[in-house]
């Protein structure tokens, strides 16, 4: 491997087409403020190094990135590549991965409006994300022990698995398909609406209007906190530990927990659905 060290690039495309490179505390800043210093890069490693410029890493192949700091003005910053190993990284850049392939993410801190947008196959750990519109349309996702902030989270991704995780999101998971929770907490408004084959085990929601317009919903051994008018229209499985606000026009299905109050009302479609009461 060729090594490149302690050096500093300003101008645009100024290690264009790189291939067999470390690249170990550089900076990428200054006057210049030219984009796009390392695409179409080919086997690189990128560590130590501090990133300024703007559309920074596209169309790479068989990226790692470690120790690396992406600051606000590396918008946009990885897209279209693949094959991507990134950990001990701050990500702090607008619109950062997006349309990229087999991404591994592990020990960074996130903070990125519309972060990952239509990735296939995405793995994060024990990492911390702030943002608005994350995850749109990615497919393949592999969650572990991340705390996430942010509005409208999760809309239209398929196959996720989430373990082990905080999150504090409104309009989440809307449109998702073929999704696995576990372990986690879920606080926000109106949780997953129109969304398809959606399990969640030993989770706590917290929220007002969780879980409508849902097919194939299975919640087992979860806690329910200030959640009212959950399941409208909802074909839903729920085992629930303690008491939910209130449930109302339960699609079908049924729903067991210690006690709600029950809302059917201005039904449009038949209700099938059943809640059983502990209380």
């Amino acid at each position: 491997m060729n090594i490149i060290k302690n050096k500093n690039f300003q101008s645009e495309r100024s290690l264009y087409h790189l291939v067999d490179t470390i690249v170990d505390n550089c900076t990428f800043k200054g006057e210049e403020d030219g984009e796009s210093p390392l695409k179409e890069g080919r086997n690189i490693t990128v560590k130590n190094s501090y990133i300024d410029l703007r559309y920074p890493l596209w169309h790479d192949q068989n990226l790692i990135m470690d120790n690396v700091e992406l600051t606000i003005n590396s918008r946009a910053s990885l897209w279209y590549s693949k094959n991507i190993k990134i950990s001990n990284s701050k990500l702090h850049g607008i619109k950062a991965i997006r349309e990229c392939e087999n991404i591994n993410i592990n020990n960074c801190d996130i903070i990125s409006d519309e972060f990952a947008w239509r990735n296939n196959n995405l793995n994060i750990s024990d990492s911390k994300l702030v943002g608005v519109y994350a995850f749109f349309e990615t497919n393949n996702i592999n969650i572990n022990n991340l705390t996430f902030t942010g509005k409208y989270s999760f809309q239209y991704v398929e196959n996720m698995q989430i373990k082990n995780s905080n999150f504090d999101t409104k309009d989440a998971f809307w449109h998702a398909k073929n999704v696995e929770v576990y372990d986690t907490v879920l606080k926000g408004e109106y949780l997953a609406w129109y969304s398809e084959n959606l399990t969640l085990i030993n989770c706590t929601i917290i929220g007002t209007q969780p879980f409508c317009y849902c097919k194939n919903l299975k919640l087992v051994n979860c806690k329910m906190i200030d959640c009212d008018l959950a399941f409208e229209y909802s074909d839903v499985k729920a085992d629930i530990i303690g008491d939910i606000v209130s449930v109302k026009n339960v699609g079908s299905g049924y729903v067991n927990c210690d006690h709600t109050v029950v809302i059917n009302e201005d039904a449009i479609y038949p209700l099938n659905g059943i809640v059983n009461m502990k209380k």
